[in-house]
């Protein structure tokens, strides 16, 4: 571990910071810079644990070095099975305060499963290069090192915090009310939510991130009358299915567009027949040139940015669903299992204004609202109905979801720093 006195760490503040912060703010900022070496080498060994979504019991390893992590500190930890999901299960950790409950929100999962090349962490200078290092292990370090800053400061006793770290994040268990259902009670128990996935931050410029779509899928089955292809058009076979899944996906594409909204068309097959697999990732078809389809399928998705326009927009779909071409019919149908989106209200507003107040006291810049169209969904979207949240405390990086994925060790250091002072604040201030 790198060991900085504190009295040199300190005359090495600038005196405006020194003059905004609380000698137990001088050192959280202390402790995260001593323990910085310390934190990457955890980050190194998370890395290096495979924990694809579907990789059980590696989910579950890196949970247990998480538990490791928080139990020292006072935190009552304890593991959600999720068996009657098909996953792994979650991480909570609880420690009681006398403050309002700050609800620290990320994922132990990946997408990388063990069968991904991309297994291993390696360094180059301040990058660092492996599966799942931004998305979210990062996150989960950012976590423990905040916490550990406020454990040395004397803040975390007076602290009331959760911790919830689900295990599924990238493929979420089905049915997602059961996978999701210990999260949103959290989050109905929380004054505040902070959810740690990556830092937006471009050209040097760190954002705040208030709001993220939502993301659904949907799919749409049309059918025809089938028979020779010299009737295609008349009265008794009409347009067939594609036709009909032509009109509808070409009708999406021009009465749909607005802000903030997406729906992509992802698989698609017709034919005489044509079906998708229960899973809905892969799509067969057969039929002649000279047969007028029977049957059509897509697949895509959906994203919006609040619960009302996703509404309007699923009943703008359906109407224009319903507009038949002659002899054919079709369905559309939204999944369940989406994720909902994290609106961006004055609450989310107010909270990133908090974390701006301790940027200017810490001597960082402020962070300007991200634009929502430019991240994905995360768990946040389950709590935001709930509770102000405010998203994005976890590491800056990119390449996430791919082979290369990488993360600037740099932003760790600030990023704890910046946590543990809002989490104190939060906790111990007024409301």
């Amino acid at each position: 571990m790198r060991l900085i006195p504190t009295v040199l760490f300190l005359l090495a503040l600038p005196g405006a910071v020194m003059a905004q912060t609380t000698p137990a703010e001088r050192t959280m900022m202390q402790t995260v810079t001593a323990e910085q070496d310390r934190h990457v080498a955890l980050l190194e060994r998370m890395v290096n644990q495979n924990s694809g979504t579907l990789n059980l019991p590696g989910v579950r390893a890196v949970g247990e070095m998480v538990k490791a992590e928080l139990e020292p500190l006072g935190f009552e930890v304890r593991w959600v099975d999720m068996a009657e999901t098909g996953r792994a299960g979650h991480l909570i950790a609880t420690k009681p305060g006398r403050g309002r409950n700050v609800l620290l929100i990320g994922h132990l999962d990946t997408v990388f499963e063990p069968d991904s090349p991309f297994q291993t962490f390696r360094r180059e200078g301040d990058r660092a290069i492996g599966p799942g290092v931004g998305d979210d292990k990062g996150g989960v370090v950012v976590i423990i090192a905040a916490l550990r800053a406020m454990h040395a400061a004397g803040t975390l006793s007076q602290s009331c915090v959760t911790v919830v770290l689900t295990g599924d994040e990238e493929r979420p268990g089905s049915p997602i009310a059961v996978a999701r259902k210990d999260l949103i009670a959290a989050g109905r128990f929380a004054g505040w939510a902070l959810e740690f996935e990556n830092l937006a931050a471009e050209d040097g410029q760190d954002f705040g991130t208030i709001a993220r779509r939502s993301s659904s899928s949907w799919t749409l089955t049309t059918e025809g009358r089938t028979g020779h292809s010299s009737g295609v058009f008349n009265d008794t076979l009409g347009y067939g299915a594609i036709y009909e899944m032509a009109r509808i996906l070409d009708g999406f594409r021009r009465e749909l567009p607005e802000p903030n909204l997406t729906y992509n068309v992802g698989v698609i097959a017709g034919g005489t027949p044509a079906e998708i697999d229960a899973d809905g990732f892969r799509v067969s078809a057969s039929g002649k040139t000279n047969i007028v389809a029977s049957t059509a399928v897509a697949r895509g998705d959906l994203r919006t940015l609040t619960p009302e326009q996703d509404a309007r927009v699923r009943e703008r779909m359906q109407g224009i669903v319903e507009q038949h071409l002659p002899r054919t019919e079709a369905e559309l149908a939204f999944s369940e299992d989406g994720y909902p989106p994290m609106a961006p209200t004055e609450g989310n507003r107010a909270l990133l204004a908090r974390l701006n107040a301790v940027n200017r006291d810490l001597g960082l810049p402020e962070m300007a609202e991200y634009d929502p169209a430019r991240r994905g969904a995360a768990d946040s979207g389950f709590v935001a109905a709930d509770v102000d949240t405010l998203g994005g405390l976890g590491m800056a990086g990119g390449g996430a979801h791919a082979e290369g994925e990488w993360a600037d060790l740099t932003s760790l250091e600030r990023q704890a720093q910046r946590a543990a002072v809002l989490i104190t604040r939060l906790s111990t201030g007024p409301r």
